[in-house]
């Protein structure tokens, strides 16, 4: 058995015994490291053991929802489909008995098209920084929301967004 398997056994059995307020952070905590690292390395199986079967993503920035763990899997991995280097870091978290807040940093290089968003590659590294929420059932996630600036990414990127009035938003050289 993995470390990682026997930890994740260990916090479900501890969230099944009606956690405290340290083992809910701790399980919590644990959950949103798993995340993290899932993100980063496109670690399907990770992700499946993390969530539960009937889980809801939320992605506020595309205005999309992800249910069930393979549409979950699909976003959580779509990254490393336009970009290489993946890193991720985990900020400040927040805990409560049901849930989490984490703070977190994303960068990669944007080296193949973004679909539905940049044709090109731009080569670019681009950071992007942001807050996920988790609700945790179980020992595990049933739900999360991911919170990022869409607008800063592309720009970042180089792309150039016009606004209504005419104005147009692009990064600075």
């Amino acid at each position: 058995m993995r470390a990682r398997d026997l930890a994740c056994l260990a916090c479900a059995a501890l969230a099944a015994c009606g956690p405290s307020v340290d083992q809910a952070d701790a399980l919590d905590r644990y959950l949103l490291e798993a995340l993290t690292f899932a993100r980063q390395s496109a670690d399907t199986a990770t992700i499946e053991e993390i969530f539960t079967p009937d889980a809801i993503y939320d992605d506020y920035p595309g205005q999309l929802d992800y249910r069930g763990i393979q549409e979950i899997v699909g976003y959580l991995t779509s990254i490393h489909d336009w970009g290489d280097d993946v890193y991720m870091t985990l900020g400040r978290v927040q805990t409560s008995l049901t849930g989490a807040v984490a703070e977190w940093t994303l960068a990669a290089v944007q080296s193949r098209p973004i679909p539905d968003l940049l044709t090109t590659a731009t080569n670019r590294e681009v950071v992007v920084t942001g807050v996920t929420i988790i609700e945790t059932e179980g020992g595990r996630i049933a739900r999360a929301a991911d919170y990022w600036d869409r607008a800063d990414f592309l720009l970042r990127l180089g792309a150039r967004i016009e606004l209504p009035d005419g104005t147009v938003l692009e990064e600075s050289p």
